[in-house]
Formats: C-alpha cells, sequence, structure tokens
C-alpha cells in the first residue's frame, strides 16, 4: 500500500453531506417517521401495477428519452416537448441545472433557511453560494435576494412553498421579483409541495415561465404523487435550459420503473386529488391544535409544519423520539414535522403540548 492517496478537489472539504430524515429505529419504540415529507398513503391506483409490469425487463436498459412521461407531461401542461427535461427526483434535476449555469467564480443565491440540497449541490459545482436570511415571518425576503445579485450570480432558487418552513411567495411580490432579476439569471420555481398549496395568491410557476425565458420550474413525484422511493422528477423550461438539463443528465439515470410509474400516476388524478385534500384537512387539524396549544407558526402551504425552537430543537426531537415519533430537529432555527398518519400527527400533538409547558 502507498502512503499517498488520490487527489480530490479542495471544494469537496466544504461540501456538507446531506442527512436524510431520521428512520424509525428498528426494534425500538418509534413507530412513525415523520421526517421526510413523505406521503403517508401507498401508491396510486394502477401505479404499483405499472411498476410491476416493468419491473419484468430489469435487464435492459430504461427508455433514455422518457418518451412516454415526457409525452404525457407535455399533454398535462400544455408545454412542447422541448421544454421538458427528467432527472432523479427534482433534486437531481437541481444539481443539473447548477452544473449547467455555474462553475467556479459564478455564485448561486437562495433563501436560508430552505432545501438543505441547494448549498450541497452549488459546492460540488465549484461555485459560491449566496446565503439570504428569511424574514422574520419564515418566508423569503425577495427584495433582500434583488441585492444580493452581482455579476457573478447565474442562478436563483425561490423554493415555493419553502422547505423547511412551509411558507409561499404571493403572485405580486414573485411576478415583480422576476421582471427585475437580469435576463441572464436563471430563476428556479422549486414547487416539489405546490400540489398542497390552498392559498389563491400564490401562482402556478408554469403560468410564470410561459413568457420569461429565463424561468424554470421544478416537479417531483416525490411528495403529492408518493413515489419518493423511486426518484423521478422535471423541469419546464425554455428550449436552451432544458436541452443543457438534457446533456447534464446522467445516462439511462430514470429508471423504466419510475418512468412507468409516474405515467400512471398522472392518469390517476381524481384519487390524487383525494388523497391531497385529506393530508390538507389534516394538516388545517394539526395547525389548529397547535395553535389552541399556544404555538405562534408559519402558515404552511406544504404538507409539513414548522416549530420555530432555536436551540431547544434537538431537545424537541428527543422528546418525540421517546414518545413514538420521528421529526427533522434543523438546531438553532426549528424542527419540521410532515403531516403523517392521524396516529403518527396524534402522538406529536401530544408532545407538543407537553413541550410547550416547558418553553
Amino acid at each position: 500500500m502507498t502512503e499517498k492517496t488520490p487527489k480530490l478537489r479542495a471544494a469537496l472539504e466544504a461540501v456538507p453531506t446531506y442527512k436524510p430524515g431520521k428512520p424509525a429505529a428498528p426494534g425500538g419504540p418509534v413507530a412513525y417517521k415523520l421526517s421526510s415529507n413523505e406521503n403517508p398513503y401507498p401508491p396510486l391506483p394502477g401505479v404499483l401495477e405499472s411498476a410491476v409490469a416493468a419491473a419484468s425487463t430489469l435487464n435492459r436498459y430504461p427508455d433514455m428519452a422518457c418518451a412516454g412521461l415526457m409525452a404525457e407531461l407535455a399533454e398535462r401542461f400544455g408545454v412542447p416537448l422541448s421544454h421538458l427535461a427528467t432527472g432523479t427526483g427534482s433534486v437531481g434535476v437541481a444539481q443539473q441545472l447548477v452544473q449547467s449555469t455555474a462553475g467556479p467564480g459564478d455564485e448561486v443565491i437562495y433563501a436560508w433557511r430552505s432545501f438543505e440540497a441547494y448549498p450541497i449541490i452549488t459546492r460540488i459545482a465549484g461555485a459560491t453560494p449566496v446565503e439570504v436570511p428569511l424574514t422574520e415571518d419564515a418566508a423569503h425576503d425577495l427584495e433582500a435576494m434583488l441585492a444580493a445579485i452581482t455579476e457573478r450570480t447565474r442562478l436563483i432558487f425561490v423554493c415555493n412553498p419553502n422547505n423547511p418552513t412551509g411558507t409561499v411567495v404571493g403572485r405580486a411580490e414573485l411576478e415583480s421579483f422576476l421582471d427585475r432579476v437580469p435576463g441572464d439569471v436563471l430563476i428556479v420555481l422549486d414547487e416539489a409541495y405546490i400540489e398542497f398549496i390552498r392559498d389563491e395568491n400564490v401562482p402556478n410557476g408554469i403560468d410564470l415561465y410561459r413568457d420569461r425565458s429565463n424561468v424554470c420550474v421544478l416537479r417531483t413525484f416525490s411528495k403529492a404523487y408518493g413515489l419518493a422511493g423511486l426518484r423521478i422528477g422535471f423541469a419546464i423550461a425554455h428550449e436552451p435550459v432544458a436541452a443543457a438539463l438534457r446533456k447534464t443528465a446522467v445516462p439511462f439515470g430514470v429508471s423504466q420503473v419510475a418512468q412507468d410509474a409516474a405515467v400512471a400516476s398522472l392518469r390517476s388524478e381524481e384519487a390524487l386529488r383525494e388523497r391531497v385534500d385529506a393530508l390538507v384537512a389534516e394538516r388545517a387539524r394539526v395547525v389548529e391544535a397547535l395553535a389552541g396549544q399556544g404555538w405562534t407558526l408559519p402558515v404552511s402551504q406544504a404538507n409539513f409544519v414548522w416549530l420555530p425552537l432555536g436551540d431547544r430543537a434537538l431537545d424537541f426531537a428527543a422528546a418525540c423520539d421517546r414518545a413514538g415519533v420521528v421529526v427533522r430537529p434543523f438546531q438553532g432555527d426549528g424542527v419540521r414535522v410532515t403531516i403523517g398518519e392521524t396516529e403518527a400527527n396524534d402522538i406529536f400533538l401530544r408532545v407538543a403540548e407537553e413541550f410547550r409547558k416547558e418553553l
């Protein structure tokens, strides 16, 4: 064995490792996982059958062009095929976007706290992350984000609803922001949780992209559609950006099982609406109960709630562990809790009520 080791990129030293939501401990007291914003329901009708059928051809490469899914998406959203690109979840597509736009010396702007993959994929590309603090209401500060733009800015992420706080940016504010960002800066509207929005003042990003060549919309099948384990997402963007995404995609990265499951999911719209409506109703129940306990929370339009616990985040997460639910703490900021099964939510609410008495 030689004492020398391979030379790795120095930029990786600053890259944090992505931390997934903590799973339920096998054989332990924890029974419910509310740490990853997963859909608690099983696959939509017809999806499992499509996935199993696709699995019979695992000895073959998947359709690299995702032609069937692309055609379904183009028809569903009324966009040209050339404006679509797929990837391994919306986070995979987000990484392709950074790779397509930014490198050493370039800057990527996003709110903080927001999706924790943003700083990781930015640093992997060798670019510099520019983190703009959220407002006191845990929402995007778009004016501060505008002020952070420099000649080195290449890409801006706007997570709407924001993960992990659940807050949203309204139409007038977002349109004003988009119209003031320089045209050579790509704006990515990350709408992983759009299906859970019930605030009519929040725009659909696809409407905004249509006449703005520097706007890209990210979507995923992981959340509302319940395909988190299959890793499939997509982007809608004008042709130069969409073409760049297809160039930077890992060849054959999206499995045929995922493609066929996504198509079947799109064709099960009525069942999807029923499940999302049920989760939104459960979100309202949880929020009402927390308010009754004395909690002051940001208004969430996603499938989770945010408790701004600051330095008590780990203490609260530990209390939830002991009671039988796993939540997602961000020490120094707060705790994100997914809306899950009614039984899991009830356990969380009991912990929250007791913990509130200590504050």
